[in-house]
């Protein structure tokens, strides 16, 4: 397959730098974005749609990822690390980015939904 991009996704809860008296829950993920197609492409984009237990729902649009936007060729991988902070205990993401081939083919890369929650939160 031509473009094929994985992303896995790992989120740790940030105690310190949450504050539940005011419904602020913060989460750090780690993201890791490998090229398993067979040709190099540039993330251009990115998507985000955050969720929080209650409904409310904020969509995160925006050119590259923390101030880059990295080509990766084949077989290579770039990471990088974020943020969010949500009103409730649990949340969820997904999204896309943006991606153009060196082909000049445009495409997205589907972020899987992560669910965002506090340690022991889920039953």
């Amino acid at each position: 397959m031509k473009n094929n991009i994985k992303i896995e996704v790992q989120v740790t809860y940030l105690a310190d730098q949450s504050n539940i008296a005011q419904n602020q829950y913060a989460f750090a993920y780690n993201i890791t974005i490998t090229n398993n197609g067979e040709v190099g492409a540039q993330l251009r984009t990115r998507h985000w749609h955050i969720q929080d237990e209650s409904g409310d729902v904020e969509d995160v649009i925006g050119e590259g990822v923390i101030g880059q936007q990295p080509h990766i060729t084949p077989g290579e991988s770039f990471q990088y690390s974020s943020g969010a902070v949500i009103k409730t205990q649990t949340g969820s993401m997904k999204g896309a980015y943006g991606m153009i081939n060196d082909e000049g083919e445009r495409f997205e890369a589907e972020i899987p939904e992560f669910v965002l929650s506090e340690p022991y939160t889920l039953h």
